[in-house]
């Protein structure tokens, strides 16, 4: 049990002392940049998935004919 302690104790002496937290203008450059990333992916794959649908569809109608 006191091993549990010590690592709780070292750990916050750790999360209070040693950790280089964000200022609150990088925090919000970070979720920006990831909100920009995240859109041009869902953009990419979604395009990437209109594509395919259209190519498929194109080959299956020429198929039945």
């Amino acid at each position: 049990m006191a091993k549990v302690v010590q690592f709780i104790k070292e750990s916050y002496d750790e999360m209070t002392q040693k950790v280089t937290w964000p200022t609150w203008g990088e925090l919000q450059s970070s979720a920006i940049l990831v909100l920009v990333a995240s859109l041009i992916i869902a953009l990419v794959i979604f395009a990437m998935d209109k594509g395919s649908t259209f190519v498929l569809d194109t080959f299956y109608k020429s198929l039945s004919n």
